[in-house]
């Protein structure tokens, strides 16, 4: 490979990405095909095959109702993602809306918006989820809203920081000075340029994302049974660890590879995005 090739495709920067990206990839793939490629109906109920091991005919075993799990854990992944992905959505859609117009106005504006943001940012994640769950309601929309909630300081405040420093800028005095609308300042000469850290933090808010809806179901706050879920899954499973212990190690290894693959998306798309490495 030529030194202009190299240069132009630096493996040690990219690394994380392309391995974070192929985990993120068959997790997304089996959730996207979940009904083709699961071998069995996640909701069915086998009496005569409760609590059978991991075997051919049930690669992952069976639990308490004779259901078989790795089509459970198969589907359970597309509701994984639906939630992730939409609670990050609400999150970067409002944390950008709101981190991007307190610090374009600034002024009153800032104050109001950001300590608002403060003030959810204080609570603890978990604890904020469960309060928000009891006004909402349990299901896995509220779930997912609940969860998108959270995010939205997050996505606010990283928002503000990347739209001052891209206010700083000339070509945003320039834009004013021809006298541009606010709405296409905000529109053509900031939101296109603090693309890549919100891209970075919504990566990182797709596993947290995970984690949280798995709490929630495993607290019977988020999808209810017979729907499967990663938390439900392990909330049933702990009651089973002597005798079946894959009930809980399958949804429990579907969460830590979820997790691990979105993380280390994130964190390669941060060290790629990142000017000081680009050069290295």
């Amino acid at each position: 490979m030529s030194a202009v090739a190299q240069k132009s495709f630096n493996w040690r920067r990219w690394r994380l990405v392309v391995s974070g990206g192929a985990i993120v990839g068959v997790i997304l793939f089996l959730a996207v095909f979940a009904p083709v490629i699961s071998p069995y109906s996640p909701i069915d109920l086998d009496v005569a095959q409760m609590l059978r091991g991991p075997s051919a005919a049930h690669l992952l075993g069976t639990d308490e109702l004779g259901r078989d799990v790795l089509s459970r854990v198969i589907h359970a992944a597309r509701l994984s993602m639906m939630v992730a992905i939409l609670a990050s959505l609400i999150g970067l859609v409002f944390g950008t809306i709101i981190g991007t117009l307190a610090a374009y106005f600034g002024g009153a504006v800032d104050l109001v918006l950001m300590r608002l943001m403060e003030i959810l940012f204080s609570f603890p994640a978990i604890l904020l989820a469960i309060v928000l769950m009891a006004s909402l309601g349990t299901s896995i929309l509220n779930a997912m809203i609940a969860i998108g909630i959270i995010f939205i300081p997050g996505f606010a405040r990283l928002a503000r920081a990347s739209a001052e420093s891209v206010l700083r800028q000339q070509y945003v005095e320039q834009a004013r000075a021809i006298g541009m609308s606010h709405f296409r300042i905000v529109t053509r000469e900031i939101l296109p340029n603090i693309v890549a850290p919100l891209l970075v933090e919504a990566a990182v808010a797709f596993s947290y994302a995970v984690l949280l809806e798995s709490a929630l179901s495993f607290l019977g706050l988020g999808a209810q049974p017979p729907d499967p879920s990663w938390g439900n899954m392990l909330n049933t499973g702990r009651g089973f660890m002597a005798q079946a212990p894959w009930l809980s190690l399958a949804p429990g290894a579907a969460i830590f590879l979820t997790v691990l693959g979105f993380n280390m998306l994130g964190d390669g798309l941060r060290d790629a995005f990142d000017p000081h490495l680009r050069d290295e």
